[in-house]
């Protein structure tokens, strides 16, 4: 399946073209797309890609690329020797992220041994493994900052498919309330004291909020698009 990106290719290579051409700076162009924290660098990583491979940077792929042991080796030996930045790199070598450079360099330096990758089923069949509230918050965030993709953060977190697809199903749907552990069991309304009933209340009035700005905004952008 592939990854379903918040922004079109053609959104990418206007906001890279106004950006590298000086009419509009980063932080318009994440203002005016809505980005949030974070946007002013997306754009820049953005027009770096484009520099380089052009609308093509932005072609929406179906799988995620294998990396040799080697392959890895070869790509940290170059950052540490100081021959590229994290981007740079990524770039340099069509890797998706420059957050994934950074794994690889953050285990390289931890001495974790580093392995081939070949992400056709990895990721599937891993075990899930325990962890804290604070751990799935960080990693759903991680997802739905990088167009919703499951596959490639279970991958960087060490992680299950399912775990994280069902981390962020609940997140979207319930909040962080979501990604508590509660051994499965949600109290039913009839449970609750007045304080609990109103707390739950207060996060699906927040829910429904937020789906309409979300809405809101894209009503917007799409208005906006048609004249820009």
């Amino acid at each position: 399946m592939g990854r379903k990106a918040k922004y079109s290719c053609e959104q990418k290579v206007q906001a890279c073209e106004e950006y590298l051409s000086g009419r509009k700076s980063a932080s318009e162009i994440a203002r005016y797309l809505d980005m949030g924290k974070g946007g002013k660098s997306r754009v820049r990583k953005w027009s770096t890609r484009y520099k380089t491979y052009g609308s093509s940077a932005f072609e929406e792929t179906h799988h995620n690329k294998p990396y040799s042991k080697e392959f890895k080796e070869k790509v940290i030996k170059e950052y540490l020797e100081g021959k590229g930045s994290l981007i740079d790199l990524a770039v340099k070598y069509s890797i998706p992220s420059d957050e994934t450079v950074r794994q690889w360099v953050s285990r390289y330096n931890k001495h974790i041994e580093l392995k081939d990758y070949n992400p056709g089923s990895e990721v599937y069949m891993a075990e899930r493994r325990k962890t804290s509230f604070d751990e799935r918050l960080k990693i759903v965030k991680y997802c739905l900052e990088h167009q919703r993709d499951i596959k490639n953060t279970a991958f960087l977190y060490k992680c299950s498919y399912s775990q994280v697809r069902s981390w962020v199903i609940k997140y979207e749907e319930n909040g962080e309330e979501g990604l508590e552990d509660r051994r499965g069991k949600r109290k039913k309304e009839e449970e609750l004291s007045d304080l609990e009933k109103a707390k739950r209340q207060i996060a699906r009035l927040e829910r429904e909020k937020e789906e309409f700005r979300r809405k809101y905004e894209l009503l917007k952008k799409a208005e906006s698009l048609e004249r820009w």
